[in-house]
């Protein structure tokens, strides 16, 4: 069994920066990747990193946000910099085997969410 917790999120002016955090426990999975979903919409693709340690992002945050690793405590982090308002959304960090994807339906382990909200 997989268990994710998110933590770090919280309200922040535009222009700000938060980092999140996704702390595993259980099967270690090999890949570990943020989406996000803001109200009325579909969850999206935020960023993505697999065992190897290569990362994806979504063109909406290249630049910005960046996904890191530590696996000896089987945690995952998103840096946030520069957050616009259009980032307010609640973050979920999910996990699955093999290779960091896009798709939300290709995951199979998510964790409960925390809400980002950013003001202008």
């Amino acid at each position: 069994q997989v268990q994710l917790v998110e933590s770090g999120g919280g309200l922040v002016q535009a222009g700000g920066s938060l980092r999140l955090s996704c702390a595993a426990s259980g099967r270690t999975l090999s890949s570990m990747t943020w989406f996000r979903q803001a109200p009325g919409k579909e969850r999206e693709f935020v960023a993505g990193i697999s065992w190897s340690g290569s990362t994806n992002y979504a063109d909406s945050v290249k630049g910005r946000f960046s996904i890191s690793r530590d696996k000896a405590k089987n945690t995952v982090y998103l840096q946030m910099n520069s957050l616009k308002p259009e980032d307010t959304s609640v973050y979920y960090c999910a996990a699955r085997p093999g290779l960091a994807t896009m798709t939300p339906s290709e995951y199979g382990h998510w964790g409960q969410g925390t809400q980002v909200t950013v003001s202008s």
